[in-house]
């Protein structure tokens, strides 16, 4: 009998919850993918990738084109030059580049610090390289990390600092100091850092996402990891990349290049001659900002209690006025006795229930209305 390697995991809660929504018809506000349509520059650009030929294996780690392209929006956005010769790579998605940078420096009891709620993958990668992860829970309401707490918990046997900004579920952002802090720990005591970024070009409110890119303390001993499925609306593209150090670059070479060895040649192509107008996704934060407005006023007066969201696509909503059932009970309900669905936070949070779900707002302007009116009669 093979014994399993991940013994634990099973269904994700995205999949659970869209295969609930699909039987019951329900709005999918659950798993985060947008639901409108890709602008029509770059599903052009694609086309004449296509037909250009560009269809055999692009380099290892990607088109020098679009390396470049990315080490100039780097460049431009975070005042940090990464090298596209060998410190930029190309990845099926930002889960495979969160993967790849975990398997090439965790070693067997290894400790990888994660703050939860934490988006799915990063257990199961730290578990399959043989690591140990040291759950800290971010201080709810405000989804904030206790840096002291932070402190207390490395031990000799510390390898990395995982974190994400803007936060998946929460949305929040960490701010200077947060990084600052960050910094100061993971100089003195020589961690690494994966900084999950896939949601950097979406922040509200003039404020500013601070990539771990822009604070050499972190930047020479970071991967950082980035989506152009979340920037440009098509997440069922997988591709995203990876940033790092040379020496890092390196190691994370090692174990891409028997991972996948390389990704998508056409939509690199396409995405290399998409990112020469930057305002592609520098007016991502406005775009996004307008949905996330149009579905807060909508709610204003419903049961539901909430803080708008600092960044990312999503919006965590306080049902504790409405039920005290568990968030997984409740988010079924709504899904199969109300046609909504949500994503349930607990997961996220080794069993803790604040009462919140994770609603999605990268959906058309009249989705967004019948959430709402949904939500509104609770």
């Amino acid at each position: 009998m093979t014994r399993s390697k991940l013994p634990n995991v099973t269904d994700s809660i995205f999949t659970t919850m869209s295969v609930l929504s699909q039987k019951h018809g329900a709005l999918n506000l659950s798993q985060g993918f947008p639901n409108f349509p890709v602008d029509p520059v770059l599903k052009g650009l694609i086309t004449k990738a296509i037909q250009d030929d560009k269809n055999q294996y692009a380099p290892m780690a990607g088109l020098m084109s679009l390396r470049a392209a990315i080490s100039n929006m780097t460049q431009q956005q975070h005042k940090a030059f990464y090298d596209p010769e060998n410190e930029i790579c190309l990845t099926a998605g930002a889960t495979q580049g969160i993967f790849t940078a975990i398997q090439s420096v965790v070693h067997t009891g290894d400790e990888v610090i994660v703050f939860s709620p934490a988006y799915d993958c990063y257990g199961p990668a730290i578990e399959l390289a043989g690591g140990k992860v040291m759950d800290i829970a971010m201080k709810l309401p405000e989804f904030i990390i206790d840096w002291q707490e932070v402190k207390d918990k490395v031990t000799a046997r510390t390898k990395m600092i995982l974190i994400n900004s803007p936060h998946n579920p929460s949305g929040n952002m960490l701010s200077h100091e947060d990084m600052l802090q960050l910094e100061k720990i993971v100089v003195e005591h020589n961690l690494l850092l994966l900084s999950d970024e896939v949601y950097e070009h979406i922040a509200f409110d003039g404020r500013e996402h601070l990539s771990a890119a822009r604070y050499n303390g972190l930047r020479e001993r970071s991967f950082i990891t980035g989506s152009f499925g979340k920037t440009f609306h098509v997440t069922g593209w997988k591709m995203g990349f990876c940033l790092a150090p040379k020496k890092l670059m390196e190691e994370f070479y090692k174990v891409h290049q028997y991972v996948v060895y390389c990704v998508n040649h056409p939509v690199q192509d396409a995405l290399a001659n998409y990112l020469i107008q930057p305002k592609r996704y520098t007016e991502l934060g406005a775009f996004y900002q307008r949905k996330r407005d149009l579905f807060l006023n909508l709610i204003k007066d419903s049961q539901f209690k909430f803080k708008a969201s600092h960044g990312s696509y999503f919006q965590l909503l306080d049902y504790s006025a409405i039920t005290d059932e568990n968030d997984v009970d409740f988010a079924k309900r709504l899904t199969t006795h109300h046609k909504i669905a949500s994503i349930p936070i607990s997961v996220f949070m080794n069993g803790k229930d604040p009462k919140m779900l994770r609603f999605c707002f990268a959906k058309k302007e009249e989705e967004i209305i019948a959430a709402a009116n949904i939500l509104n009669n609770l």
